[in-house]
């Protein structure tokens, strides 16, 4: 018999899902335990020192998003006191520019947040959702080429700080950072795990780690006070419930704007007949991405939070203006990772996570990378130190569970940045629209519009790219797939035919049906 399907961006990841669902726990459960294993075998996606979103049907009944994003410090510091600087990050085709330092570091909810999701839907203790991770910790994961690659890419951050230097480079320089085939052991985060476990999530809000924390901050020109820390709370919300084609989609809600920016494209794509692989289909689902940026920028426009913005942004007089855009003169205009899993009792657990990319020191005496979100462009639309104090912060990341037509339930989330929600968009247009199996839809190749510029994934036929080339003159066509793209982690279950579930190759992604 099936106990689940679990989709997740590393096999280590995975596997802790799947022991807790094979000792009887549920899916919140083992979406928990892989949270925490994640933060050892994903370590430049995810930390305790980040965030993110559950979304969660609980038994089948309506879904619910637990918010335990980052959230701004309480007051606004003087930037010129600020640990605050730029690292360029080299995706090989492409380069993108992060800031890092302790003056990049918002208040941190995952730890509040797994508990939190512990307290209110898990059915085992913490101690034994915590055990993958700690024994990931002492017995160490191998890198794969994949965790080789992201190394590579954002070097920078990695090589920083002794702190960092000490955990992921082969030498205390830093000039010879972890491979494919290292054995990567994280002993000091395990004995934070186990502590972690022992005395409960006050330890890092209200005790020893959030002590540490403030003091490092305070001292070497971070933003974090003890207030900052012990104020921090998860938030509760109703999701964004858009319909599509006979589909309910739950999306995740303002302050974050993935959700209901992918439900603006979604009833900008309502009307349009799908042709897989045409160059007609293609060129509209770009003007779709180039209407939903210019949405963006018209309602949220300087605002800090999608709340403002998202205010009539679904309303129908709006939509069909930017639908006659479209129609009549088309205009040419980030470290995350997914964890899915459904189990048989049907509670679906859809999570997203996010350290940024780590903003390059550790807390002392923990293992603990800090994350960046104070130094993300795109989680800083207002310009840097211009942030509204004692916010949530916004975010793309859209973990998303989906009632098919058919009777199914799909639970799928992205990596990537910007890219979240054009990588999640088309997902659902493969399944819904076109009808494709999720692997091949997971898989398929995508496309981005940003900014003028249309990026094309390799994958495509010539045909199609020609067409395209011809449409956007600003284009940028990739030779394969790669994880600029995203990584859309998905599990589904039909009562007739089961579990299937399918990890973005983008990302590494994998699979396991539990039985």
């Amino acid at each position: 018999m099936s106990r689940g399907q679990i989709a997740a961006g590393h096999e280590k990841t995975a596997e802790a899902a799947e022991l807790i669902l094979k000792e009887g726990g549920n899916a919140f459960d083992a979406v928990v335990a892989a949270a925490f294993a994640s933060c050892v075998a994903e370590p430049v996606f995810s930390s305790l020192g980040g965030g993110g979103f559950l979304m969660a049907s609980h038994e089948g009944r309506s879904p619910r998003l637990f918010d335990f994003f980052v959230h701004t410090p309480l007051q606004v510091p003087d930037p010129e006191l600020l640990e605050f600087y730029p690292i360029q990050a080299d995706f090989g085709s492409q380069s993108q520019e992060f800031h890092i330092g302790l003056g990049s570091v918002a208040t941190p909810g995952m730890v509040r947040g797994l508990f939190e999701i512990n307290r209110q839907l898990g059915s085992m203790p913490m101690q034994e959702l915590i055990a993958p991770a700690v024994q990931y910790c002492r017995d160490g994961i191998a890198l794969n080429a994949f965790q080789q690659y992201l190394f590579e890419v954002i070097g920078p951050i990695y090589r920083s700080t002794g702190s960092a230097r000490r955990i992921f480079c082969r030498d205390s320089n830093g000039s010879d950072l972890v491979r494919a085939g290292d054995v990567l052991t994280m002993p000091e985060f395990g004995q934070t795990l186990d502590a972690l476990a022992e005395e409960g999530d006050d330890l890092f809000y209200r005790g020893e780690i959030a002590h540490r924390i403030a003091t490092q901050c305070e001292a070497e020109g971070g933003t974090l006070r003890i207030e900052d820390m012990s104020g921090y709370r998860v938030v509760p919300r109703d999701p964004v419930i858009t319909g599509y084609r006979g589909v309910r989609i739950a999306g995740n809600p303002p302050p974050s704007c993935g959700g209901i920016l992918i439900a603006f494209a979604l009833s900008l794509l309502e009307a349009q007949r799908d042709r897989v692989e045409t160059t007609d289909d293609l060129v509209y689902l770009a003007d779709v991405m180039a209407m939903t940026n210019k949405a963006r920028a018209d309602q949220f426009a300087m605002n800090a939070d999608c709340h403002a913005g998202s205010r009539g942004l679904l309303d129908p007089d709006l939509l069909q203006r930017y639908r006659n855009e479209i129609n009549g003169n088309p205009e040419a205009l980030r470290g995350t990772t997914h964890i899915s899993v459904i189990d048989d009792h049907g509670n679906a657990a859809s999570m997203s996570l996010s350290n940024g990319e780590g903003c390059g020191h550790v807390v002392p005496g923990t293992g603990i990378m800090l994350n960046n979100m104070l130094g993300e462009e795109d989680l800083n639309p207002a310009g840097f130190h211009s942030w509204p104090a004692d916010r949530r912060m916004t975010s793309m990341m859209s973990p998303s569970l989906v009632t098919l037509s058919n009777g199914a339930l799909l639970a799928l989330g992205s990596g990537g940045s910007n890219r979240i929600r054009t990588a999640v968009l088309q997902v659902l247009r493969n399944v819904i629209g076109h009808d494709m199996p999720l692997d091949e839809a997971v898989n398929a190749p995508r496309i981005h519009f940003e900014r003028g510029l249309l990026n094309i994934e390799g994958g495509f036929s010539d045909r199609v790219i020609n067409g395209l080339l011809e449409r956007f003159p600003a284009c940028h066509v990739w030779e394969d797939r790669n994880l600029f793209f995203g990584g859309v982690h998905a599990v589904s279950y039909h009562p007739a035919s089961g579990f299937d579930g399918a990890g973005d190759a983008r990302r590494s992604g994998v699979t396991i049906a539990v039985h």
